[in-house]
């Protein structure tokens, strides 16, 4: 109802905080799809909701800012570094901080300290349990392939968790590759360019500077620009049960286009990401089945995208 998988884990964080007596909801959120469900379940259960976002991400998802504030919420804008994803985040542990008593800090995704990658894991494993289901009711069988894309890592995760035990489902994470995968602070591909490191609360692959501190990061998709990812990915990409590899600018635009136009489904630049690679993937021999999971709409991404790209694919802004 809100436009992507976030509203999973945003109810269940928003009824875990009630229980627990919190009066406010914090949050980060990228492409604003984390702010709008957390400022609908803050709305639905009462309670008070704060929402940091980069000042970047405002302008490129401006419908998404306007749908929180109408919810209720207070949209606060991160002005520092690359005013992006990762600004956000501190912003809002920085507020956590300062009252972690009666606020609770809702985080976005499969990140930061214990427990929060397991509980958004949990709460998002909905996905793949009724992806299951209705991929078998639809066709009999198990996927041969997942692909998701990874930012955080969210909705890639929460698709993964019920197939992890169904060995000849192969999975596919498609992170960022941005502008230019071989040049630092052009892509956010944590998984394909990274290094084990520390940030946010939490150990997993980062892309880092040279002192080792976060590095910058760059997509098309704002809900992507992030430099590091959930610490779960990281084990798996570890294991070798999940094939990690990245998609850029113009093939997720493409994708973009080539979905809406195809079958009517208006994506999320970030599951555009996930759709470029199906494409590729599904023209390799004997690949079997493809499940993509579609994390989000696209409604967010429309005015950013006819601004950028429109007169490319044909539209002309009058």
């Amino acid at each position: 109802h809100t436009g992507a998988h976030k509203i999973n884990h945003c109810l269940g964080e928003a009824l875990l905080a009630k229980k627990m007596g919190k009066k406010k909801l914090i949050a980060e959120t990228g492409a604003g799809q984390h702010g709008v469900a957390l400022a609908t379940a803050a709305a639905l259960v009462g309670l008070k909701c704060d929402i940091y976002m980069g000042e970047v991400d405002m302008a490129k998802e401006h419908p998404n800012v306007v749908r929180m504030h109408i919810l209720g919420a207070n949209v606060i804008p991160a002005t520092h570094g690359r005013r992006t994803l990762k600004e956000a985040v501190d912003s809002a542990f920085e507020a956590y901080l300062k009252d972690p008593v009666t606020q609770f800090y809702a985080i976005g995704s499969v990140v930061g300290p214990h427990p929060f990658p397991g509980m958004v894991r949990d709460f998002q494993s909905i996905v793949g349990v009724e992806a299951k289901e209705q991929f078998a009711q639809m066709t009999g069988n198990l996927p041969d392939n997942l692909v998701a894309c990874v930012g955080g890592g969210s909705n890639a995760l929460g698709l993964f968790t019920a197939f992890m035990d169904d060995a000849d489902v192969a999975m596919h994470g498609v992170e960022p590759a941005g502008r230019d995968l071989d040049i630092p602070g052009e892509h956010a591909a944590t998984m394909t360019k990274g290094e084990p490191g520390v940030m946010h609360g939490f150990k997993s692959y980062m892309l880092q500077d040279e002192q080792g501190e976060p590095g910058d990061v760059y997509s098309v998709a704002s809900g992507l620009d992030y430099p590091s990812v959930g610490p779960q990915h990281a084990y798996l990409k570890d294991i070798g049960r999940v094939n990690y590899v990245s998609i850029n600018d113009k093939e997720a635009i493409d994708a973009f286009f080539e979905l809406s136009r195809e079958e009517g489904i208006i994506p999320a630049i970030e599951s555009a990401h996930a759709v470029a690679y199906a494409i590729k993937l599904a023209q390799e021999p004997n690949i079997g089945t493809i499940l993509v999971n579609l994390s989000g709409r696209g409604d967010k991404d429309i005015d950013f995208v006819v601004e950028n790209y429109g007169k490319e694919y044909g539209i002309i802004k009058k």
